[in-house]
């Protein structure tokens, strides 16, 4: 690894260069970042999983940045360009950008008019006026350059040749391109205006037909509306700056004298700006500010994910689980406390016959006796709170607590090739219901088998960059599954897939293991696995979990290369490693300074004794019921000022969506999300929490509800929109420049998907 690297990343991050060299080390030797982050604290000095992944993308943006390096090497080699000093700047670029603006001036090109003025033999002639000698007449000088047989017929169009190499030379001056592309960072404004004739089928991005906003303050979902309007042929997006502020920072950097010569010098550098770098440059803007809009999103989809996957389980129930409908009837379906299927059926428990309604009572009571049912999962799709009515209706003991579930993504999975290969020979409503209880019963374990972007809870996910979301959401998923750990004997094939070290491949094969040899004893008996290695043990084994395994530990995160130093403490105590855990008195009697070595210490020692006082405990919050508002289930039952509980679903940059029960999420403005001054949604709401709010406004015609979380909010009032009357507006946002207008924030959730 490049000491000068391990320098670099160690200054960015404010951590050791050691603690860099250490994780870059494992790294290439295969280690994981949840394996790294919770089994190699010693060598990291106890670095999170935040700074180790942090680490690894730095490590991957210079491997790429080296890459680059060395094809511009050999480019400039191959062409004979490449000279000490020129070579000496090229290795001395840190970043992608410095080393194309080196490259820039030696690039292959097209035919340009200043190549055509090289063919023309005005190059020389361009380095007369570049040299600005005060005596210097250039009509004089270009006389000597006239040739018809050359193409330039005129003193004039010579001096316009050399200009135009001039110009060329501007524009890939690494000096002048950081000046504007600093001024452009610092001063230039986002603009937007609607095509033409456009108006009416562009409707929902109207806030957007005349805008204006700071480059350096517009945020992120508001870039990738207005480009995402772009791209539907809406809208035309620029990025500028004033020419009066562009010019006299890039012109001091050729014109250097006073005189005529200068004076075509200036021109050239005008002509440059206006025609090659003012546009070169707002290229520039326009991808490094989606880089930035990308990765806040990206951000934001992260921490939704994270929450929603690390949401609170039922635990191992008897659920009958619904996935709720008018005219199709419900589906039902029983599984047993391992999520396995027992029983399925359709019932009509809101159809008007009554007999219908007495048959799906008394079906419903039969299969909850039957299947001895210890909770009811109703998905919060069509038909939901209905549903959930008739069900009250039961009278069933308070012991059977009545869930809505979110089914965002069920009816996605109930067709994909993961659900036709565990219910090859059920119908999608089958696959859908049995998802639908099983996220009551682990959100985790169910969720990983849909593709993260399926979830609902992200914003813009399809505008970002494909492989960054991807990658950003592998890892949250990464890190949630290895963080709450894998039960390995009852885990389907997907959820395996994301332990450490493990992967599709070895996750299929334990599964196909176990299903031929019976469940695992222990995790010792992984090692019969086909295909699985010493390495990928040693990454996976920590975060397995074998219930009652033939090891008291094999049940816990402490890692098997551990068992020793647990054993040795037992031993030193007179006692088993099972009285060790069931003993919390013993702990005390432990000096972990007695068990440090070279390769352990007190951070590795310190994580045995808390999983020891509980052993395989799960990190995520006890599961709680939770219930909508009685009566209040569809949009027409709303009324300004009532006060209900919900659950939040989305948090995105502008404020957040809450169910309420209605089948229509209401939104919670970032302005109305506390009496105090909040920039970010994430400060106080997050994906799953249960808040209370009241309903502000209610749009039947456009199915919008706008909702507070204020202590007193103002109802149809001047604070959640403009006395006028018109579409709720955004607050006078403090993070925005003057230029920037209010927006209407219906529109931006219409545009959030």
């Amino acid at each position: 690894m490049n000491e000068i690297y391990i320098k670099k990343i160690a200054g960015e991050l404010n951590i050791q260069p050691r603690q860099v060299a250490a994780t870059a080390k494992l790294f290439a030797e295969g280690a994981t970042v949840p394996f790294i982050s919770r089994y190699r604290k010693e060598a990291t000095g106890s670095l999170d999983e935040v700074v180790i992944t942090t680490i690894r993308e730095r490590l991957l943006g210079l491997a790429d940045l080296d890459q680059r390096r060395d094809v511009i090497v050999k480019s400039l080699t191959e062409r004979n360009l490449l000279t000490d000093e020129l070579k000496a700047a090229l290795t001395g670029a840190d970043t992608v950008t410095r080393l194309e603006d080196i490259y820039l001036p030696y690039r292959p090109k097209k035919r340009t008019r200043a190549t055509i003025a090289k063919e023309q033999g005005l190059e020389p002639l361009a380095d007369i006026l570049l040299r600005q000698e005060t005596a210097t007449d250039p009509v004089a000088e270009a006389k000597a350059f006239v040739s018809a047989e050359k193409g330039v017929a005129t003193t004039e169009s010579a001096l316009a040749g050399a200009r135009d190499i001039l110009a060329e030379r501007v524009s890939d001056d690494p000096r002048a391109r950081a000046k504007l592309r600093e001024l452009y960072w610092q001063q230039a404004i986002v603009k937007s205006k609607v095509c033409l004739d456009k108006e009416e089928p562009g409707a929902k991005f109207k806030d957007y037909f005349d805008w204006s906003e700071s480059l350096a303050t517009i945020p992120s979902h508001r870039l990738l509306a207005i480009r995402r309007g772009e791209t539907e042929g809406f809208l035309m997006m620029r990025i500028a700056v004033p020419e009066e502020d562009a010019l006299p920072i890039i012109e001091p950097i050729f014109v250097t004298g006073k005189g005529q010569a200068s004076d075509q010098v200036r021109l050239a550098v005008q002509d440059s700006y206006k025609r090659l770098l003012g546009s070169a440059i707002e290229v520039e803007m326009r991808i490094e500010s989606k880089k930035k809009a990308d990765a806040e999103a990206i951000r934001v989809f992260a921490d939704n994910l994270r929450e929603l996957l690390l949401a609170s389980p039922l635990g191992r129930k008897n659920v009958l689980a619904i996935d709720p409908g008018f005219r199709s009837g419900c589906k039902i379906v029983c599984l047993d406390r391992q999520g396995k299927l027992l029983h399925h059926d359709v019932v009509y428990p809101t159809a008007s016959s009554m007999g219908e309604m007495r048959e799906a009572a008394e079906a419903l009571l039969s299969m909850i006796k039957k299947y001895q049912i210890e909770a009811i999962a109703i998905g919060n799709g069509t038909a939901s709170r209905e549903t959930e009515t008739f069900i009250n209706k039961l009278k069933l003991p308070s012991t059977i607590p009545v869930v809505m579930v979110n089914e965002s993504g069920a009816s996605i999975y109930s067709a994909s090739p993961v659900a036709r290969e565990e219910f090859p020979t059920h119908d999608v409503t089958v696959r859908g219901a049995v998802s639908i209880g099983r996220r009551l019963m682990d959100p985790l374990a169910e969720l990983v088998k849909l593709d993260p972007k399926s979830i609902g809870v992200g914003q813009y996910q399809h505008d970002v960059d494909g492989s960054a979301l991807k990658r950003s959401l592998d890892d949250v998923v990464v890190s949630c599954v290895n963080g709450v750990g894998v039960e390995l004997n009852t885990a389907s094939k997907q959820l395996l897939g994301y332990v450490s070290g493990l992967g599709p491949m070895l996750a299929g094969g334990i599964v196909a293991h176990r299903d031929a040899n019976g469940p695992f004893k222990s995790r010792a008996e992984l090692k019969g696995v086909a295909r699985l290695g010493p390495k990928a043990f040693e990454q996976a084994a920590g975060f397995l979990r074998i219930r009652d395994g033939d090891h008291p530990l094999d049940g816990s995160a402490v890692h098997p290369e551990s068992y020793g130093l647990v054993e040795a403490m037992a031993r030193d105590l007179n006692c088993s490693v099972s009285d060790l855990i069931r003993d919390t008195g013993l702990h005390k009697k432990i000096q972990l300074t007695k068990y440090v070595t070279e390769s352990v210490g007190l951070p590795t020692l310190n994580d045995i004794m808390a999983e020891l006082a509980k052993p395989g405990r799960d990190p995520r919050q006890q599961f709680e019921v939770f219930s909508f508002q009685s009566g209040v289930e569809k949009m027409e039952d709303l009324k300004p000022g009532m006060k209900l509980p919900g659950i939040v679903t989305n948090v995105t940059a502008f404020g957040a969506f809450v169910d309420i029960g209605v089948h229509q999420d209401g939104l919670v403005h970032v302005s109305q999300l506390s009496d105090q001054f909040i920039k970010d949604p994430s400060e106080v709401v997050k994906v799953a929490q249960r808040v209370n709010v009241t309903v502000v406004e209610v749009d039947l015609p456009r199915k919008r509800i706008a909702l507070s979380m204020k202590a007193a909010p103002s109802i149809g009032g001047t604070s959640a929109r403009p006395s006028s009357g018109s579409a709720p507006l955004a607050r006078t946002d403090r993070s925005l420049p003057p230029k920037a207008k209010p927006v209407d924030w219906f529109t931006e959730a219409l545009n959030r998907k």
